[in-house]
């Protein structure tokens, strides 16, 4: 037997046996209305017509007002003459993102206009880190035109220092996540750029098609701006060997992959190889997708892939990744020095092939320590309407279609895109936040997941107090170890709950938890209690 079969006999051993009856799972409750939240998605038109109109939107959960609750952007189209159809200008001047806060009591309240965030730019995503280290969470928009960077007053409002800052890309920006790639203790932002739309010149494609894809425009590079520490940022794509000028990135995410101490950066492209950029820990980068196969979709191609999450699937230390797109999806399982395809053992493929997937997550649902999935679908050229699927992981190396079982919502359909996960009413269980183009947001409650024990580990740096991001944490409980990332910017145009969230089972406490902090430094706790929030501040030892 080999050392991989002895490692998943004991992981399943130590908790894959459940008693033999089947387990009551949770179930997904759209509290949208009740929430509060009136937010509906339009791409600035009326009818759907290329591909700047097709793309968006995402969202993003942060915590604006550092109150402990998670608070929600919303990103909206607009009326553009250079994207739009004149049919729609009654609507130009009408449409701008939005942010709801967080009441604490399971409400949202729009403060969109009082916190001066209501950008009218045509948005796709929009990534939220503390870029200047005074303490809370700034905001950066991404648009198809300049972005927009936003600035935390720390009072509730936000100032627009886009210019001032160098992070006004006029590229067409999907994705921005945030790593400290030189660890020299401040953020910079890897931000991911799509292709150069021609206003709708070109038009040689079958109606059928809807409109023309993605390989009928040229690409733009993706860019990388060093933090210079003063709030201001510098572009060394270049020097740093990030420079892809044919990647038409789609969404990216800054994390450890090859578990070095260094945040790499995985960018998911349309239609052309995806790009795996390892950091040297020398200020530089190299493109290893070929060499750790994560570079093609499954069959070998280049599938059109949407947005990457991370996560360990199978409970072995080192993290894996899940990349919907537009044919079966790509579940890729870490073996220490390259990645192996299990969509189809998995069970990924049958289910989600039928699908057109854009939004995706990793998320422990039921608690039960075992990483399920979720993708959020919807028609790519048309205003085609699919339902969501919902995977429930079973432990023994399969995902179970569990979506009738899981409310009401999952059979409705919408034109789906991208999706954001989040404990936004702190219970212990994985909530969902899924965008619809050219239609309402849905937030989605979980009812159940807390039946299991939870624990939620926050490492904070100590002289911000904002959450630590590229901390990883490694939870172990009855001879399980859970490895989860301090990773934000993960999926399609969105951000997730950036807390690391685990389900314990029957566990009542984590035997250990350990934080492998951003400087390489570690914490370690014993006998950790289940069912809290724990935070950590890096120098408390």
């Amino acid at each position: 037997m080999t050392y991989a079969s002895v490692a998943i006999s004991v992981f399943l051993l130590a908790v894959g046996q459940s008693g033999g009856d089947e387990p009551t799972l949770p179930v997904f409750e759209d509290v949208t209305d009740q929430a509060g939240i009136r937010f509906k998605h339009s791409y600035g038109d009326h009818n759907l017509s290329n591909i700047v109109e097709g793309t968006g939107p995402g969202c993003v959960f942060f915590d604006y007002d550092g109150d402990g609750h998670l608070d929600i952007y919303f990103l909206n189209g607009c009326w553009l003459r250079e994207v739009n159809d004149n049919l729609g200008r009654n609507l130009r001047g009408k449409l701008a993102n939005a942010l709801y806060r967080n009441n604490g009591d399971g409400t949202f309240s729009d403060v969109t206009r009082t916190s001066g965030v209501g950008d009218q730019g045509y948005g796709m995503g929009a990534s939220a880190a503390d870029y200047d280290n005074d303490g809370d969470l700034d905001l950066y928009v991404l648009n198809y035109g300049p972005n927009v960077l936003y600035r935390n007053d720390g009072n509730g409002t936000f100032t627009d220092v886009s210019s001032k800052s160098g992070l006004e890309d006029t590229y067409w920006s999907l994705s921005a996540p945030w790593l400290d790639y030189d660890r020299d203790g401040d953020l910079d932002v890897y931000v991911a750029n799509y292709l150069e739309y021609d206003a709708g010149k070109f038009r040689d494609f079958y109606a059928a098609a809807g409109y023309p894809g993605p390989l009928s425009y040229k690409a733009q590079p993706d860019r990388l701006y060093r933090n210079n520490g003063d709030g201001t940022f510098t572009d060394v794509t270049k020097e740093t060997g990030l420079y892809f000028p044919d990647g038409r990135a789609m969404s990216a995410i800054a994390t450890d992959l090859n578990n070095d101490g260094n945040m790499d950066v995985y960018v998911a492209n349309d239609a052309t190889p995806n790009c795996y950029f390892v950091n040297t820990g020398k200020g530089t980068f190299t493109n290893q997708a070929l060499e750790w196969s994560l570079a093609f979709g499954e069959g070998g191609q280049g599938a059109s892939s949407m947005g990457p999450v991370v996560g360990d699937v199978d409970r072995n230390g080192l993290l894996d990744l899940y990349i919907p797109d537009m044919g079966y999806g790509c579940l890729l399982v870490n073996k220490g020095k390259w990645f192996v395809d299990v969509t189809a053992p998995s069970n990924l493929a049958v289910v989600c092939g039928q699908y057109t997937g854009w939004g995706g997550g990793l998320i422990d649902y039921d608690n039960d320590g075992h990483l399920d999935v979720f993708v959020a679908n919807g028609n790519a050229h048309h205003e085609y309407t699919e339902e969501d699927v919902l995977l429930r992981n079973d432990g023994n190396g399969k995902f179970i279609d569990v979506a009738k079982q899981s409310g009401a919502y999952f059979k409705e359909k919408y034109v789906g895109r991208g999706a954001a996960f989040a404990d936004y009413d702190n219970d212990g269980d994985m909530d969902m936040l899924v965008m619809n183009l050219n239609g309402p947001a849905k937030l989605l409650r979980n009812n159940g997941g807390n039946k299991n024990h939870w624990l939620t580990v926050v490492p904070k740096l100590a002289r911000t107090k904002v959450e630590a991001i590229g901390a990883r944490v490694t939870v172990t409980v009855g001879g399980m170890r859970m490895v989860q990332e301090l990773v934000a910017v993960t999926g399609y145009l969105s951000q997730s709950d950036p807390r690391g969230h685990f389900g314990l089972g029957k566990a009542t406490k984590a035997d250990s938890v350990e934080i492998r902090w951003p400087n390489g430094s570690v914490t370690s706790l014993r006998n950790v209690k289940a069912d809290r929030i724990l935070t950590v501040l890096q120098d408390d030892g």
